[in-house]
């Protein structure tokens, strides 16, 4: 695939750009087909992503539609086969502004007043089009190959909500139409095992108007969320962990002590008590310190690993806002580790070893990154490096492959990212563990040592869930709603057939529940089919229990398994001791 260079030169493109490069090109081609469909248009940023390209735009007063979108690609498909060359240009700072100003892209303007004075202002042209570039593109219109304008959303220019809320138009493209048609087809898989659908079908939990941005969990949400718990909870007594409680609401000068206010504060909530400035935590750490720093320590005590299931609140703009994926309070599964620099490489592998019995759980493949200091960091050049090199040696002793992410750790240290990838591929960024030399210097925190010397711990930040909300909405995704028997909201449904005497089913009903199965009776007058339909395909219950009078002559049970969708007919006390194992083992 032969691509253009912002010099002028062309060449073969690494096969690792060829997504990029078509995606980008596709982004400039759409934008052209706006331009032509209408005139007024502006164009913001239009960069690449990971599966796609989208372009934000400002349309003055008009509002597309879908027969709009399907111009547009319709217009697309029209630039393709002319064939336009695409072709690259250079023009020194104040000529460039001229000629965006000449074209009327006022965003483009104000884009290179945002770039440094020696910066080299290229452009790429194709036909009428011109548009400011990097690239590299593909030389040809033509050669775009595979694309489709996928829909549209709002942005606020710069990401800035106090900026104009732009058109962000949406695509996707690919080297192939086997490729496009089999993404398509992943897309629609995906829409069907959307989480908030799957959510209102089995009642899992809802969002109000009067609370946008907060769950409520039902009663079988709560039932999953509570298994979770319960299942955290058991790993970390057996790691040894304790379990604390902190303040939703402590005071600002905590948050500056912290270092949140300076790095953080624009999405912390705040409220006045007494005179004084109070914020609602959006981090369970600074309370994990203050829990240590209630008494003094020896070196004896060290490590300690101390965990809270922190309830957090973070303002996330009202556009962001997404399902359980992107919430404005959630449930963190923190755990503050306090120990010795000689610990931290043995204290580390204990960390991730846990991770990963966790999500093998689940079925989960990850990968694994290292994000290193980024910009706005707090601490010395020296903490840092031994920071970054605590967790690489844990990472090299446990012979796990990571990528280093440069520049995106926390503002008080290096972190490991858990990145999972669901059965559709798609990835999450769940668990992560966080080095901090910092928080223990802000806070003085010490111990003593085996000299009797007072010295400063060692913090490590970590979360195996990530945010609690969010990995059910991910589970319920990755299961399609047919969570595993220890997770489901509902394990068995007892169904009656009609006309049946319902004694024998309230039998088998309360058996069940006294052992802790969570069960429901359905001995409402409908035809079998109907409820077997329910329970499957709304409910998702792994195991229907029915009921007639050949069951209640024989005082056996007829068990229809989701699994393998046959019924079997088995003795109530032999059917209880096997979902009690596969309870009991987490299957």
């Amino acid at each position: 695939m032969k691509i253009i260079y912002r010099d002028g030169k062309t060449g073969e493109c690494p096969s690792e750009m060829e997504l990029e490069v078509i995606r980008h090109t596709a982004a400039h081609v759409m934008a052209q087909a706006i331009k032509r469909l209408f005139p007024h248009a502006d164009f913001g940023y239009g960069p690449a992503t990971e599966r796609g390209f989208y372009y934000d735009v400002d349309l003055g007063e008009t509002k597309l539609t879908d027969e709009d979108l399907e111009s547009i690609e319709k217009e697309m498909r029209k630039i393709v086969k002319e064939n336009l060359a695409i072709k690259p240009f250079i023009l020194p700072r104040d000529e460039a502004i001229k000629l965006m100003e000449e074209r009327g892209a006022k965003y483009k303007v104000e884009h290179i007043g945002d770039l440094d004075d020696d910066a080299v202002i290229s452009f790429y042209q194709q036909g009428e089009y011109i548009d400011m570039c990097v690239g590299p593109h593909l030389c040809y219109t033509k050669a775009l190959k595979a694309f489709k304008v996928t829909g549209q959303s709002g942005a606020y220019w710069k990401n800035d909500k106090e900026n104009k809320m732009l058109t962000r138009i949406n695509g996707l493209a690919f080297r192939t139409n086997e490729e496009l048609e089999a993404h398509l087809k992943l897309m629609e898989e995906a829409e069907k095992r959307d989480h908030r659908k799957i959510g209102r079908e089995m009642d899992l939990f809802m969002f109000s108007e009067e609370a946008p941005g907060f769950p409520f969990f039902l009663p079988n949400g709560i039932r999953i969320k509570n298994a979770l718990i319960d299942y955290w909870r058991e790993l970390h007594t057996r790691e040894n962990y304790v379990e604390v409680s902190t303040p939703l609401i402590m005071n600002r000068h905590l948050w500056e002590t912290s270092g949140h206010w300076d790095h953080y504060k624009d999405n912390m909530y705040s409220t006045t008590i007494d005179d004084e400035i109070f914020c609602v935590k959006p981090m369970n750490c600074p309370g994990g310190v203050m829990v240590y720093k209630n008494k003094p320590h020896s070196y004896r005590e060290l490590p300690m690993r101390v965990g809270e299931l922190g309830v957090v609140h973070r303002h996330e703009l009202k556009g962001a806002l997404h399902g359980l994926f992107r919430v404005r309070c959630f449930t963190q599964d923190d755990a503050h580790l306090f120990m010795r620099k000689e610990q931290i490489t043995d204290e580390i592998v204990g960390v991730v070893n846990l991770i990963n019995e966790v999500y093998g759980k689940f079925g989960f493949k990850y990968f694994v990154e290292l994000s290193t200091r980024p910009e706005d960091s707090m601490g010395s050049d020296e903490d840092w490096e031994a920071a970054t090199n605590g967790l690489k040696n844990a990472l090299d002793k446990l012979n796990m492959p990571y990528k280093i992410n440069e520049g995106d750790g926390a503002f008080y240290g290096p972190k490991i990212d858990f990145h999972l990838e669901d059965c559709l591929g798609r990835t999450w960024q769940c668990g992560t563990v966080q080095l901090d030399f910092q928080m223990p210097l802000n806070f003085d925190l010490e111990y003593i040592n085996e000299c009797g010397e007072k010295e400063r711990p060692i913090m490590v930040h970590r979360v195996c869930f990530g945010s609690i909300e969010r990995f059910i909405g991910i589970l319920t995704e990755h299961f399609a709603g047919k969570f595993p028997v220890w997770l489901a909201p509902t394990q068995v449904k007892v169904l009656t057939l009609p006309g049946t005497d319902e004694t024998f089913a309230k039998e088998v009903y309360e058996n069940l529940r006294k052992v802790g199965v969570r069960v429901q009776l359905d001995d409402r007058n409908e035809k079998i089919g109907y409820k077997i339909r329910e329970a499957r395909q709304v409910d998702r219950v792994p195991y229907m229990v029915i009921i007639g009078a050949k069951e209640i002559e024989t005082k056996t049970i007829s068990v229809r398994s989701r699994a393998t969708d046959k019924t079997e007919s088995i003795g109530l006390d032999e059917f209880i001791a096997k979902i009690e194992d596969e309870i009991k083992n987490r299957i």
